[in-house]
């Protein structure tokens, strides 16, 4: 069964990330149905300012409004298994924490955890205030992944999108994709 996948990037630093988990998304075409994306105003500003243009207008995926709630991932009914914030904020992932959807993102991942679906969050934030580790902990408890934009070095990325790639890589294999992305045991170059 192909995947449908949600996509939420909020307006934390780090839109790397992003472009990178939509570019692989892309590649891993023939493992999913479908992927709708939505970004908050912050996302496209900063995405505008780190990585110098509008290109997260330009993949063949389905952009929704920050404030859609007709989009299909806003209810249960359709289905979609697998929803990823990347990155995401520390003020998106308290909203997620404590059931407060005030926007499509955080409805989009209300409906994911009372669904008892894979909800990933990438949060890119350091350092960790207790109020984002009780966060964090409140999420995993409801059934939520927290995977922080933490880097690995050992596959010896030679440039920034690479370096990005190792993170990215963790998540789809959290979210259940095969990907070719560097595996220790596997691609050891010791």
């Amino acid at each position: 069964m192909k995947r449908k996948i949600v996509v939420a990037i909020t307006g934390a630093s780090g839109s790397i990330y992003a472009k990178v988990l939509l570019d692989k998304l892309m590649a891993l075409a023939a493992q999913w149905d479908t992927v709708a994306v939505v970004m908050s105003d912050n996302a496209k500003d900063v995405w505008r300012f780190e990585l110098g243009s509008d290109s997260y207008a330009t993949y063949p995926f389905t952009l929704y409004e920050k404030n859609d709630f007709y989009a299909p991932f806003a209810s249960g009914s359709a289905r979609f298994d697998t929803m990823i914030v990347c990155p995401c904020s520390m003020g998106t992932l308290a909203r997620i924490a404590h059931g407060t959807s005030s926007d499509l993102t955080t409805r989009a991942a209300d409906v994911v955890l009372k669904e008892r679906r894979k909800l990933i969050l990438v949060p890119r934030e350091t350092p960790l205030s207790t109020i984002h580790l009780r966060n964090m902990l409140t999420v995993t408890e409801a059934g939520g992944i927290i995977c922080p934009a933490s880097p690995s070095f050992y596959s010896l990325p030679e440039h920034a999108e690479g370096i990005a790639a190792t993170v990215v890589d963790r998540v789809l294999g959290l979210a259940g994709f095969e990907t070719d992305g560097y595996e220790w045991g596997r691609d050891n170059k010791f």
